[in-house]
């Protein structure tokens, strides 16, 4: 998950340090999702994303307080919060499941069309203006998913959806932060997903809860420790440096689980999900970019 938020005025050298944040926080990411489908191996994914978040929250309240004061640990409506963890919850397990059944780098890439439904959504539910242009992006957009995934075809897998209906969830959650009070700051949000994630959780891992080996603590831990720390440097990169520059560095994701997916579970992508991811990744930067000009 990226939550943006708009930065001020930024110097070479805050822009600097936000692309350096950007560029390790998302490998910080990659790393989590690597670590994520090693466990998934032995545990359910919602047991995952719950031991993952309820290690993760006292971290996540210690830089909330850090960054934001004791004002970051209150909600003005806690409600929008809880459905907002929902949808985070459902992300989640909708990847875990993916990552379980096929190669890191295809489910990353296929993720990578969440900026289209984005985009798509707030045309068509938030009667936002979005141009020919954008449209078009994201007709291309669409195209790359269909030349990486390759329905009909004898090399199609239904599994390949679940990273789309990952996008299509987490462009839910992304639209869904104007539920948020607008007094509420960036690590409210991020204190918040990860509280109610493991609330929501909890009602879940009860009926299928597999005792944890000893030998995989230290992977829930470090799940824990590179997701909570990824997002960390994201969130802040967003707020040193602009998005136009920042933003586009997360497709970066595709290098670091193709590198991962190779290391670890000799996963090697074909030419034509490369080629699928290529254009997703083109026309989200489009996207990025288009908006920003008509933002400025």
């Amino acid at each position: 998950m990226r939550i943006l938020q708009p930065a001020p005025t930024q110097s070479p050298t805050q822009t600097s340090a936000g692309i350096l944040l950007m560029s390790v926080g998302i490998a910080c990411l990659c790393v989590n999702d690597a670590l994520a489908k090693t466990l998934t191996a032995h545990y359910s994914p919602f047991q995952i994303q719950f031991l993952r978040n309820l290690i993760a929250l006292p971290f996540a309240i210690m830089i909330a307080w850090k960054m934001g004061g004791g004002a970051a640990l209150r909600s003005h409506r806690p409600l929008a919060h809880f459905l907002r963890g929902g949808l985070w919850v459902g992300a989640t397990f909708l990847f875990f499941t993916s990552i379980t059944y096929m190669g890191l780098a295809e489910a990353t890439a296929l993720v990578f069309v969440a900026p289209l439904f984005i985009t798509a959504l707030s045309a068509l539910f938030l009667r936002e203006q979005v141009g020919w242009k954008r449209w078009l992006a994201v007709l291309v957009g669409f195209a790359g998913v269909l030349i990486a995934v390759r329905p009909g075809s004898s090399t199609f897998q239904t599994v390949s959806l679940l990273p789309i209906a990952t996008a299509f969830v987490y462009a839910v959650l992304m639209l869904s932060a104007r539920w948020v009070d607008s007094r509420e700051s960036v690590w409210t949000l991020l204190l918040y997903m990860t509280g109610t994630g493991a609330a929501i959780s909890l009602f879940i891992v009860p009926f299928i809860w597999n005792p944890v080996r000893p030998e995989d603590l230290w992977l829930f831990v470090a799940v824990a420790i590179f997701g909570t720390a990824g997002m960390t440097m994201i969130t802040q990169a967003f707020r040193l440096a602009p998005a136009v520059v920042v933003a586009p560095l997360d497709y970066s994701a595709i290098i670091w689980a193709t590198l991962l997916g190779w290391l670890f579970w000799n996963e090697i992508p074909d030419a034509l999900t490369f080629v699928g991811a290529a254009v997703i990744i083109a026309s989200g930067v489009f996207i990025i970019w288009r908006e920003h000009r008509v933002a400025s």
